[in-house]
């Protein structure tokens, strides 16, 4: 049988293990059964990209987080402080 015939039923059998272990000739016929499509690589590209975006919203988030958590001790401030002076000018009238 002709050695490349036994490489395309191999690759049929086996599947991508195959062609790892095909050491044969890379002539363009034996290529031809691994076609790069460019939604293979947009694919790639995207999750790559959304990967790098969720890192970037993880890092906002955290900072608003923080920015949240020291507004609100501000405000628990500012309230105490302002029920404080309105306690010290406008003192209870003895019963």
């Amino acid at each position: 049988m002709d050695d490349g015939l036994l490489r395309e039923i191999d690759r049929a059998i086996m599947g991508s293990k195959a062609d790892e272990r095909d050491t044969g000739d890379t002539s363009d016929e034996d290529n031809h059964d691994k076609p790069t499509t460019t939604k293979e690589k947009k694919g790639s590209d995207t999750s790559k990209k959304m990967e790098e975006v969720k890192v970037a919203a993880l890092k906002g988030l955290d900072k608003a987080k923080v920015a949240a958590a020291v507004g609100a001790k501000k405000v628990k401030s500012g309230t105490s402080t302002g029920i404080k002076w309105v306690k010290d000018r406008c003192p209870k009238k003895g019963s």
